[in-house]
């Protein structure tokens, strides 16, 4: 017995293997708790997105009225899904579940998202997953709002489709988002006036110019005078029939180096264009300097969907007309903008007539001199040879008549600067007021924008058919879209906003996928990255000083989801009043969710825990 105990005591006085004993035993708990470490370290990561993306899904159904248990629970997974960004195949489970919205007497909303996530190294224990919830309510208290939303609907706004995207059903495309985000924020924003009228909003879209709608057609804030001015050459001289025009088929030096403007007449070629062959039915035209534009075989608006730089002859035509109802009508298409900067891409809307001189010099000599002297360009109706090898044209009388102002299509352009860049009050006048135009738009069935300007109002549902009718088509001016949205905020003509209310805040959103590509003087809607570019947003960067200064808050949205397309817009950045109010977005599919983050700064819909 003695010997056992002794050996007993020896053994618990060994030291020998005493480390690998005491590591063994300690091993397990080690093992476990640094399992459980790291178990934990992602459900918290996954219960901060899950609380992150719940905040933003419990302000957009806390900000929208009108909403039964069903819509609420799927416009929170809508946008709780947009927020919602962690990698579920790095967690091991699906989507977290989004509980019943729950109201409470005093208007909050609470809302809950619950998951379970499986663990790795717990479940040698008996866990195999960690419950997590999270739980966000919201709250809201906002002074009175004027808010215009300004909204880019140029053609790139239809990608990744292709123009014209008139029907816009591709979910995946940039103006369907813009208008589900735009019309989700129309609800919260109508959801939290608590008293009518304490919300109002404007739209504005635009693409180089906006449309006012052709029932503003007697406002006296319009100018007509851009819309009937005579077309001029070299932007300064306003083509009469004593304009001397440069006489393309001179056959020697006795011929004629030009040839008044009232030598053209039915039949005859167009003054404004060379061309490579003698007036016949397939030759091609060029524009001849310093016009910039070709003639028409009726007035523009017969003919919307022109192309000043078509060699089409059923858009174009080499000859004036000799018979129907523009027998004997010069009607100029589109300026190219190359001689005529300030009139890039306006079309001329009217046509010169043509009236037989009968008395007194009733003819014009177009060429003499030689024996190859003839009536080449001019028709053989109006013009014969002599034999002495002279060559002369009916002289015509031409009356300049514009298109009546019916068949103006709602757009107008630019203000003559600097007015474009300020909210001064206009008149109809050429300083001040603003410029009727007919657009050039190839890829319209009309020659205006679909969207027009809608002046403030709480009418939620005539703003939301607005947003709807909205298409894609056109360049992109961003200046006339923050000019019209300044203006809606400004009290008095055009669109006839009421003095601002005590504690109103007045803000601009603006929205856009692409950087200016033309204006009133500048670009052609593909200029992207040139010097014309250049001097577009330098008129942007203006009037968006101009608004800010008039104590305008602009909150600014550019979204880019091609290769090709800029990383940033610099111009945007500028405009916005501060940077975090820029948004920079990669895809469609984050608007809404930018447009729910505004709608929550500006209403002050704020989450209380």
């Amino acid at each position: 017995m003695k010997l056992i105990i002794a050996k007993l005591r020896a053994f618990l006085r060994a030291k020998r293997g005493n480390v690998a004993m005491i590591f063994a035993i300690t091993a397990v708990p080690i093992v476990i708790a640094a399992g459980a470490g790291l178990d934990f370290a992602r459900a918290m990561l996954v219960r901060q997105q899950m609380g992150e993306a719940l905040d933003a899904a419990a302000l957009a159904v806390g900000s929208t009225t009108g909403l039964d248990a069903t819509s609420a629970q799927a416009l929170a997974q809508k946008y709780f899904d947009a927020n919602y960004t962690l990698d579920t195949s790095a967690t091991g489970f699906g989507a977290p579940t989004i509980g019943t919205p729950v109201y409470d007497a005093n208007g909050s909303i609470a809302l809950t998202a619950t998951a379970s996530m499986p663990t790795i190294l717990m479940k040698v224990i008996g866990m195999p997953s960690i419950p997590i919830s999270t739980k966000s309510t919201v709250v809201w208290g906002q002074t009175k709002l004027w808010v215009a939303l300004v909204l880019d609907n140029s053609g790139s706004m239809c990608k990744p489709d292709s123009q014209p995207c008139v029907n816009d059903t591709n979910k995946n495309s940039k103006i369907y988002q813009l208008k589900d985000a735009t019309s989700t924020m129309l609800t919260s924003l109508q959801g939290v006036s608590t008293t009518a009228g304490d919300v109002k909003v404007a739209i504005v879209p635009f693409t180089r110019e906006v449309d006012v709608g052709t029932g503003n057609v007697g406002a006296s804030w319009l100018y007509w005078g851009f819309w009937e001015a005579v077309p001029q050459a070299s932007g300064t001289t306003t083509i009469t029939d004593t304009y001397s025009v440069t006489n393309q088929n001179k056959s020697s030096s006795n011929s004629p180096s030009t040839i008044p403007f009232a030598a053209w007449g039915p039949g005859d070629n167009c003054p404004f264009t060379v061309y490579n062959s003698d007036n016949s039915s397939n030759s091609t035209n060029t524009l001849m300097s310093p016009f910039g534009y070709y003639c028409m075989p009726t007035s523009v608006n017969a003919n919307p969907n022109v192309s000043f730089n078509s060699d089409d002859n059923t858009k174009t035509t080499n000859r004036i007309p000799s018979s129907g109802t523009y027998n004997g009508y010069i009607c100029p298409s589109m300026d190219s903008g190359d001689y005529n900067t300030e009139r890039n891409a306006h079309y001329y809307n009217g046509c010169w007539t043509s009236t037989k001189v009968t008395t007194g010099t009733t003819t014009v000599v177009v060429d003499k001199g030689s024996s190859s002297a003839r009536c080449k360009g001019f028709a053989s109706a109006n013009c014969s040879c002599n034999s002495s090898n002279v060559c002369s044209t009916q002289k015509w009388i031409h009356t300049w008549v514009p298109n009546n102002h019916s068949t103006w299509g709602g757009c107008i352009t630019d203000r003559l600067q600097d007015y474009d860049i300020s909210n001064t009050t206009p008149v109809g006048s050429n300083t001040t007021g603003f410029p009727a135009d007919n657009p050039a738009n190839p890829l319209s069935t009309t020659n205006c924008m679909n969207g027009n300007v809608v002046p403030l109002e709480y009418d939620w549902s005539d703003l939301s058919s607005k947003v709807t009718a909205m298409q894609a088509r056109g360049s992109t001016n961003q200046a006339v879209g923050v000019a019209h949205g300044w203006m809606a905020l400004t009290q008095g003509n055009p669109y006839g906003a009421p003095a601002l209310p005590a504690n109103t805040t007045r803000y601009i959103i603006l929205f856009s996928d692409g950087l200016n590509t033309q204006n009133r003087w500048w670009g052609d809607g593909s200029t992207e990255g040139t010097s014309d570019d250049d001097k577009i947003d330098d008129r942007m960067s203006a009037v968006c000083t101009a608004a800010k200064t008039d104590k305008v808050v602009i909150y600014t949205i550019y979204v880019h989801i091609s290769s090709g397309e800029a990383a940033t817009s610099a111009p945007l950045q500028d405009c916005a009043s501060d940077s975090s109010k820029y948004y920079n977005l990669t895809s469609s599919a984050q608007i809404a969710a930018a447009f729910a983050d505004i709608t929550k700064q500006i209403t002050n819909v704020r989450v209380s825990k």
